[in-house]
C-alpha cells in the first residue's frame, strides 16, 4: 500500500555515486520517478532505508568503497518490511533528494549510538579499523551479544558461538 508522505533515511551508492543499476546521482539533486509504486528489483522507483545499518543489505560496505548519504523521500511511497530477516522501514519513493554525503566519522558515530540489536547489524555490515573495533568494544563492554558479534565478524573468531553453546 502506498502513501503520500515524506521520509528521511539513508541510501548507499558505489564510490562513483551510481546505484546498483548504474544510474548516477549527485548530492543536492532531486530525482523523480514516473513508474508505478512497487518495491523490489523490478521497480523503477528509488529505494532508501530509514536505518543506516539496513542499507548494508544492498551494498557490501566491507569489501567495496561505498558512499552513504542522508536522503529524503517524498511523494507516493511504498513501505516494505522483510520480517523474516529483521529488516523494516525500507521504502520505494517517487521523489528522492540526496541531502548530504556522510563522512566516515559520522558513520562511525551513528553506529556507536545504536542500541545493542541494531549495532550488531552495523558491525556485521560495515568495515571497521582496529581502533574503531576497540571503540565499539568499549562502548558495548556490558553487552555480551555485541562483543560476540565483534569477535565473530571483526576478529575472525569463528568458534565464538560454539564455545558459547558448550559453556552452557
Amino acid at each position: 500500500m502506498g502513501d503520500s508522505m515524506v521520509v528521511k533515511g539513508y541510501k548507499c551508492f558505489n564510490k562513483d555515486f551510481t546505484n546498483r543499476y548504474g544510474i548516477k546521482f549527485e548530492v543536492g539533486k532531486i530525482y523523480i520517478s514516473i513508474s508505478p509504486a512497487i518495491f523490489g528489483i523490478n521497480s523503477k522507483r528509488f529505494h532508501l532505508c530509514k536505518n543506516l545499518e539496513d542499507t548494508f543489505r544492498y551494498f557490501d560496505a566491507i569489501s567495496d568503497d561505498i558512499k552513504i548519504c542522508e536522503v529524503m523521500g517524498s511523494g507516493h511511497i511504498v513501505t516494505y518490511a522483510d520480517e523474516y530477516y529483521g529488516y523494516y522501514d525500507m521504502y520505494a519513493v517517487e521523489k528522492l533528494e540526496i541531502k548530504k554525503e556522510l563522512t566516515h566519522d559520522e558513520i562511525i558515530n551513528y553506529g556507536l549510538n545504536l542500541n545493542s540489536i541494531s549495532v550488531k547489524r552495523f558491525i556485521q555490515g560495515f568495515k571497521l579499523t582496529d581502533e574503531e573495533i576497540f571503540m565499539f568494544k568499549e562502548k558495548f563492554k556490558n553487552e555480551q551479544s555485541v562483543l560476540d558479534t565483534i569477535a565473530y565478524y571483526k576478529e575472525n573468531d569463528k568458534d565464538i558461538y560454539k564455545r558459547y553453546v558448550k559453556d552452557r
